[in-house]
């Protein structure tokens, strides 16, 4: 059976099957001008006002893990892909799919976070709806999110207003999320308490895109990780980025259950972290904003945009050599967020 004929676990990863559903099948079904940028929301006029749109669904297993569960996650990943977009975030909306059995004291803990996740990111939930499907039909519980926000003036922050001479900086170290529900998997039998990074990023962006900081693109690297969001757009905008591998920073639990697993940092998923592509004169200002922030206090400049080489990712050891990297074919880690 090829590939193509039947949707694969590793459709839905972040990688190199996910991003060829959402080319092959996706894009060329609701093409639009404000989808075929691909961001992680999508900004329209209406009446005056230009607003960012953003929607997105919560699959991860366990849902309770160290440094958070499934509805602080999904709250924390609406805002920030709405903040990423250069819009400040208003109001949520939550859609819950709950198999038949859920215990209700869970289901109660959850919501509870969630309202505190929406409380200290500054927005409202403001509708919602619930399902009940029958017991083994949904795996405990899904969360689906969908986010408005108002765009900040001068604040469309597409891929391709990413220019030659960029730098690129990370926010804090990677893979922490990824690195926190794999050891929560039983059959893997773990004993590590790696916390995820899932946090709000739009406190962290307005302080940086209010100190005039000239910034040309954010994302948060969730599903993919960092790499997958790296390669991902480097050949959306036909660029190289080179990234100085000493540069990028990673926790050492994180290396050694990488090392142990046989996994790649770069494709961990993150939850709290920011990369911002920024004009080179305001890098210094940029790492000091940031730090400035508890959720950037950890930011580093990793690397620069060239156009030398089109649509690729170089990674240079802190010894001469390099290595380019791409988007992974199978799935690192399933049900992540």
């Amino acid at each position: 059976m090829r590939r193509d004929e039947r949707i694969l676990l590793e459709h839905g990863s972040g990688g190199l099957l996910s991003h060829e559903l959402v080319a092959e099948v996706f894009l060329p079904a609701f093409r639009n001008k404000a989808l075929e940028s691909l961001d992680d929301g999508a900004i329209f006029e209406a009446k005056g006002l230009k607003l960012c749109f953003t929607t997105d669904s919560y699959v991860v297993d366990p849902i309770f893990f160290p440094g958070g569960d499934i509805g602080s996650l999904a709250v924390f990943g609406t805002v920030n892909d709405i903040s990423v977009c250069g819009g400040r975030p208003l109001a949520l909306s939550v859609g819950l799919i709950i198999e038949e059995g859920f215990p209700m004291e869970d289901l109660k803990r959850i919501t509870s976070s969630m309202a505190q996740a929406a409380k200290q990111a500054g927005v409202s939930i403001v509708t919602g709806d619930t399902k009940v499907v029958a017991k083994g039909s949904a795996d405990g519980l899904f969360i689906n999110t969908a986010g408005l926000g108002i765009v900040r003036p001068g604040g469309d922050f597409s891929a391709d207003h990413i220019q030659e001479g960029d730098v690129i900086l990370v926010s804090g170290t990677i893979g922490d999320h990824g690195a926190s529900i794999l050891c929560k998997r039983r059959e893997l039998g773990i004993r590590s308490e790696i916390l995820s990074d899932s946090a709000p990023l739009n406190g962290l962006i307005d302080d940086l895109l209010d100190s005039g900081v000239e910034v040309h693109f954010m994302r948060d690297p969730t599903r993919g990780g960092l790499g997958g969001v790296l390669v991902e757009i480097a050949k959306q905008v036909e660029a190289t980025f080179e990234l100085q591998e000493a540069s990028i920073p990673v926790r050492d639990e994180v290396k050694g259950l990488c090392e142990l697993l046989g996994f790649d940092p770069l494709f961990l998923a993150c939850e709290g972290r920011v990369v911002v592509f920024c004009h080179p004169r305001d890098v210094e200002k940029a790492l000091k904003v940031m730090r400035g922030h508890e959720y950037g206090r950890g930011v580093v400049a990793i690397g620069v945009v060239s156009k030398v080489g089109r649509g690729r990712v170089i990674l240079r050891s802190p010894f001469g050599g390099f290595r380019e990297i791409d988007l992974p074919v199978g799935e690192l880690v399933p049900r992540i967020c």
